[in-house]
Formats: C-alpha cells, structure tokens, sequence
C-alpha cells in the first residue's frame, strides 16, 4: 500500500474522461500520486448510468471490488459520477454493491476530494457528499503526461432538454455554462503543453451561452490562438440545425475545427420523437442537413439511434431505416432500448426485446452496407494528417484528417503528434490508407 495513493477508473462519456482528468490535477495538486488499484490507498470508480447495459457493467464491477477488499480496512474506495444520482434509490444500490465504502461524492464535488480524503484518514467511513452548488470545471488547469496529444475541456454541464428516456439530466441537471475566459485559459494551457487536438465537451453543445457568448464565438476565439491544431466540437442537438443554421454553418468555416458533426436524431418518425419529447421535426432537420453538406461537401455525420423506443410500430422503424438510406452517416450509433430509472418512458408501453434486437440488427445490416461506398471519393485525396498513435502492424500509424478520418499510413516510423502530409491510396469501410 502505497500512501496518499490514488487509481481512478473511468466509464462512460467524454464529459466523465474529464471529470477524471480534473480529479486526477487535484489530488496531483494536494500532493497525491497515481497507483495501481492493488497498491492505491485510494480507489475512485467514476461511474455512467446512460445504458442499462454500463450500469450492469458497473454494478458487477462494483461488487468485484467489495468481494476482493472487503477485509482490506487500508484501502478506500470514493463513488464518484452519474450513476448514484439519476434516482433517489441509486445511493442505496451503490451503498449495497460495495457496503465498504468510504464515500459517495456528487458531479460538483471534485475539487473537494483531498479534504474529503482526510475525512477519511481520520476515521470516518460511508460520507454522502452532493454540493448544492455547480462549479466552472474548466476554471481547473489539466496537466497531462508527457506526450499526451488529446485534451478536453468542458463547456458546460447539464442541458435544456426533458428528453423521456434520459437518466443524466437528473444527475447532471439543469443547463450550466462555462465561462468562456477559463475555457479559453484552459485551452491555451493545454496546447502549450503539446495537445495537438481539443474536444469540446458537455451534455449538449449546442445550447452554450455565456453572457453575449455563443457556441460561434467560442470557437472564433479558440481557433485564432496562435497553435496548430484540430478542435473537435461535442454533440449538437438536431434543434440547432433548425434554429441556429447559421452559427453552424460559420463554426465548420474555420480550418481548425473538425469537419465532424456529431448529431443524435434518434428516429425518423415525427411521432417517436414527440413521446420522445425531442423538439424537433425530422423534415426540417433533413433539409438542413442536405444543405449542410452542400456547403460542407466533406462533412463527416455521426448520430444515434434508438432501436424499440416504447410504443415505436414498424412503420415508424421504417421511417428510421429510410433516415439512415438516405443521410448515410459515417458513424452510426445504434442503441437497443431499456428503460432508465426515473424517466417517463419507463412507464410507457414497452416494446418486446425481441422485436428491438431484430430491429437492431436490421438498421446495422443496412448502415454497414452503405459503408462500401461511403468513402470511395477519399482516394486520391492529398492533405495533412495528425498522427495519434501507432497502427495494427510495424511501422504503421494512425492520424485524422480534417474531417476526422481515420487514417492509417504504413512504412513510417516516428511520426507521432506531428501533422504529416499523406496521399490516401486505399477505402476499406470507416478507414482511410495511405503514403
């Protein structure tokens, strides 16, 4: 055992990784050092809830590291994340997982963690902590290990939607906005550090709004610091497309930012997405999405779908499956329905698993066949490429380019966090080869 000792294991979103990555800067900061999970003093669990399938992974995790340390009074184990929050029972689901907790700590709890741990030097054992108060995540300054290209920073937390199948808004709760001075701090703080490409992240991105600041605005800002990198904007709610086309359209204008747009639409049925209570019709976001891609020919589109939402007939899934014919996503997100606690549509007519799986396995049938030919128009195509790590075999790499790509570049050697110009030569599916 290894004291004032920490591990930290991450599940779900990128807004937990950066709940993570601010943990770790505190605790770095009061004088803490990572560790193994067999030798760290302290043992954190950052949690996600989003999916019935991530909670039962957890929930077995949970249990596994009660039944291993159960007699080891030394070791301390802190519950941090989504999944004690989005129900006012889940405390006591947690607490009966792992009875030998020391503490369970809220979303807005983070900096507090090296006083909370001398709570727990001192003696005491199962503390609830859930501060009533949201913090400026992005006010903490990341510091990451050498030759770390990757870095987050948060925008906000929380959202404005009441969308009926989501558990996270009763965790992460209402719409909080980052100043946009610390977010740009914090930019600059993490590129001088070498990052060679930034994600913006939250809940829900499209809705920041700081004072007279804009999701636009942020991102002019961010991309005229003088580095050379690639920002990645998080998920954008389809409603933005419809109210604020234009913004959209100026933040792709700008070379630093990703050619990649992350939006879940969910279904294609007008009438799933109002149980749903998703404030959007699919008419309106198609026809700004084909003008997107007009104006942005080499636009990258991932978005979600949930496959037997309650009450969804099979004419409404064919409405999904001539959605996905038509938009041909690069990146198709397909979830199978559960019901989440809390949330209205847990008590909605639910639809057989069985159906929902044949309809899972159906609409990823059809996205895979799209695949063949998605990115057959790459080869030829000659421009930069960030290098992010090694690839499958000696002496390959792997990088994005501008419209977040994967590349992968044999006979290189060396290469990596450097931007590299690259002749693509090969398609196969997602991926992109080249020289």
């Amino acid at each position: 055992m290894e004291k004032n000792s920490f591990y930290i294991e991450t599940y779900g979103c990128t807004s937990n990784k950066s709940d993570s990555y601010i943990i770790s800067s505190v605790l770095y900061k009061s004088g803490y050092n990572s560790s193994t999970i067999e030798e760290a003093e302290f043992v954190i669990i950052n949690t996600c809830a989003v999916k019935q399938q991530t909670e039962n992974k957890i929930k077995s995790r949970l249990s596994e590291l009660y039944n291993s340390f159960k007699n080891d009074t030394n070791k301390h184990f802190i519950v941090a994340g989504c999944l004690p929050h989005i129900e006012p029972k889940y405390l006591d689901v947690v607490k009966n997982l792992i009875p030998n907790f020391s503490a369970i700590i809220g979303l807005d709890n983070l900096n507090d963690l090296p006083l909370i741990f001398e709570e727990i030097k001192s003696g005491k054992t199962n503390l609830i902590y859930k501060s009533k108060d949201s913090i400026d995540k992005s006010e903490f300054l990341i510091d990451y290990p050498k030759g770390k290209i990757t870095g987050i920073v948060p925008i906000s937390e929380g959202c404005l939607g009441s969308c009926t199948y989501c558990c996270v808004k009763n965790a992460r709760g209402k719409l909080f906005c980052y100043n946009p001075d610390n977010i740009l701090d914090n930019v600059k703080h993490q590129l001088k550090q070498g990052i060679k490409q930034i994600y913006l992240t939250s809940q829900d991105c499209s809705v920041y709004q700081y004072d007279n600041t804009n999701l636009g605005d942020l991102v002019r800002n961010i991309v005229n610091l003088d580095y050379k990198f690639f920002l990645r904007i998080g998920m954008i709610n389809p409603s933005f497309l419809v109210k604020n086309f234009d913004q959209l359209i100026s933040i792709f204008k700008h070379e630093k930012v990703y050619q990649f747009l992350h939006v879940p639409i969910q279904s294609g049925s007008d009438a799933v997405l109002k149980k749903m209570k998703r404030t959007y019709k699919i008419t309106k976001v198609l026809e700004n999405l084909k003008i997107l891609r007009e104006k942005v020919p080499n636009l990258t589109i991932s978005t979600d779908i949930i496959c037997g939402f309650p009450g969804e007939s099979e004419e409404e899934f064919d409405e999904t499956i001539k959605l996905i014919e038509w938009l041909k996503p690069e990146i198709l997100n397909i979830s199978k329905y559960t019901p989440r606690p809390g949330t209205m549509a847990k008590n909605m007519n639910q639809v057989d698993s069985r159906v929902i799986k044949e309809r899972s396995i159906r609409l990823s049938k059809i996205f895979r066949a799209s695949l063949d030919k998605i990115n057959q128009e790459w080869i030829g195509w000659i421009g930069d490429v960030l290098i992010l790590h090694e690839g499958f075999k000696p002496n390959q790499v792997f990088g994005r380019n501008f419209a977040y790509k994967n590349v992968f570049i044999d006979d290189i050697d060396g290469e990596i966090a450097k931007f590299i110009q690259v002749k693509i030569e090969k398609v196969e599916g997602f991926n992109l080869f080249g020289k």
